[in-house]
């Protein structure tokens, strides 16, 4: 089972930060993913990080590449 932190992208559109479009950045294990949508279907927490806030969960990713859309279920 993987952790991840969800959080609000405040530089979408700035170069290498994904399009406007691209509001969610998803750390899973510590690796950053841009995401235009996220669901999340496993119990969540809000967590601290520094001065950021984030959604916390576990589970098991999927990324549909195509819609740049996160997918966190209980199961693989």
């Amino acid at each position: 089972m993987n952790k991840y932190l969800i959080r609000f992208n405040k530089s979408r559109g700035q170069e290498g930060r994904g399009s406007e479009a691209h509001v969610w950045r998803v750390f899973e294990n510590g690796v950053e993913y841009l995401a235009k949508d996220v669901m999340i279907n496993v119990p969540s927490w809000g967590e601290t990080d520094g001065p950021d806030w984030n959604i916390a969960c576990k589970g098991y990713m999927r990324f549909v590449d195509a819609a740049d859309l996160v997918i966190i279920n209980p199961e693989p």
